[in-house]
């Protein structure tokens, strides 16, 4: 039965994403003599945590109730005070535990305070559904940079656009449904300026109630087009220019528009990806989609920001030795020190194909 419950747990705090970055998704299920007498999530950023609402919603008594939560019980004092009080101040007799919370302000504190107050504290429960649930938030929290995700869609002979430089459509729907839940779950989405003079693509979320990413473009010499679509509704969706450039007048016709300007050091030729990431842990950008071209993803491959990838295989064959390819840039030198995708999963979504996994680089022995 604690399984049961802690997966009711895990479908209410899903209901809390793209709303709490950079806090995690945390679910919680108050039980009474095997029945459900509160729930509640993370609604919101800033908001009450997922405890302190199920309490909240409980409509009898919880002392000697169990509790269910995803995620540790938060211990410290932040935008709300600390769960654990509202825990121990309603009387539960046991607390039901997915994982420990990563971050070093609870880290197992809030698990000790409840025991300490006579509470019976159980951890691991669907542990391994529970991190990865938060696989971003751990990420960053521990990192204290962004969790960077690799996207592309390419056709079976490997092209990302024929040879004329026309891409709509490699995939189907479905795929493309699946890349704006993805917009919809992380923080800001990155292009190279190239992909804006050539798509000017808006970057938002396409589904209903979704939430827009901040979106960054990479422009070492700022040339985006002032009458881009990201540029002209920078005021109303939030926008980034990530540039080496020192012209202040250049800068301020950017800025009287709404972008946000961050000037940052060249590496290889380009704005230093790793120096921006950086950056955006500081201002609490904790997640980042990488779907620019193949220039923008070999950097970001080579200076080892990528923690994932995710590759959609359309069933088309476009030709053209001149197409482009979704990895450019150098290269690597031999197949021996190619990167990996590690604990690859294949999956069909409408027509297409989806390779997704972690990234190693190979080692040359």
């Amino acid at each position: 039965m604690d399984d049961k419950y802690m997966r009711r747990a895990l479908e209410l705090a899903e209901r809390g994403r793209g709303s709490v970055s950079p806090n995690p998704m945390v679910g919680c299920v108050i039980v009474r003599d095997g029945r459900i007498i509160g729930e509640g999530w993370h609604e919101q950023y800033g908001g009450l945590h997922a405890e302190r609402n199920a309490l909240k919603a409980c409509a009898e008594p919880t002392a000697g109730a169990d509790m269910y939560v995803t995620l540790e019980p938060c211990c410290h004092y932040g935008k709300t005070p600390p769960c654990t009080e509202a825990v121990i101040k309603s009387g539960v007799k046991r607390v039901m535990i997915g994982c420990l919370d990563p971050n070093p302000k609870v880290g197992g504190g809030g698990a000790e305070i409840l025991r300490k107050n006579g509470i019976e504290v159980i951890c691991g429960i669907l542990e391994d559904e529970c991190r990865a649930l938060n696989k971003i938030f751990m990420h960053y929290i521990t990192k204290k940079l962004p969790y960077v995700m690799l996207k592309y869609a390419m056709t079976a002979d490997g092209k990302i656009a024929a040879a004329s430089g026309k891409s709509k459509w490699i995939t189907g729907e479905a795929a493309r449904l699946d890349v704006h839940n993805d917009r919809n779950a992380f923080s800001s989405i990155l292009v190279g300026v190239n992909t804006i003079i050539k798509d000017d693509p808006e970057l938002t979320c396409r589904i209903e109630d979704g939430h827009d990413p901040a979106r960054i473009i990479c422009d070492t010499n700022l040339r985006t087009p002032l009458d881009s679509k990201a540029v002209m509704t920078a005021k109303s969706v939030s926008t980034m220019i990530a540039t080496c450039c020192e012209d202040a007048s250049k800068q301020d016709e950017y800025i009287s528009r709404g972008c946000r300007i961050v000037k940052l050091p060249q590496k290889n030729g380009g704005v230093s990806l790793s120096a921006l990431m950086v950056k955006l842990g500081e201002i609490k950008i904790d997640s980042v989609i990488i779907e620019g071209g193949g220039e923008i993803a070999w950097s970001a491959l080579n200076e080892g920001i990528v923690s994932y990838v995710k590759c959609y295989i359309a069933p088309k064959l476009l030709g053209g030795a001149s197409a482009k390819t979704p990895v450019g840039g150098q290269g690597v030198d031999s197949p021996d020190e190619a990167f990996m995708i590690t604990d690859a999963k294949l999956s069909k979504i409408g027509d297409d194909y989806l390779i997704e996994g972690g990234v190693e680089k190979c080692l040359p022995e």
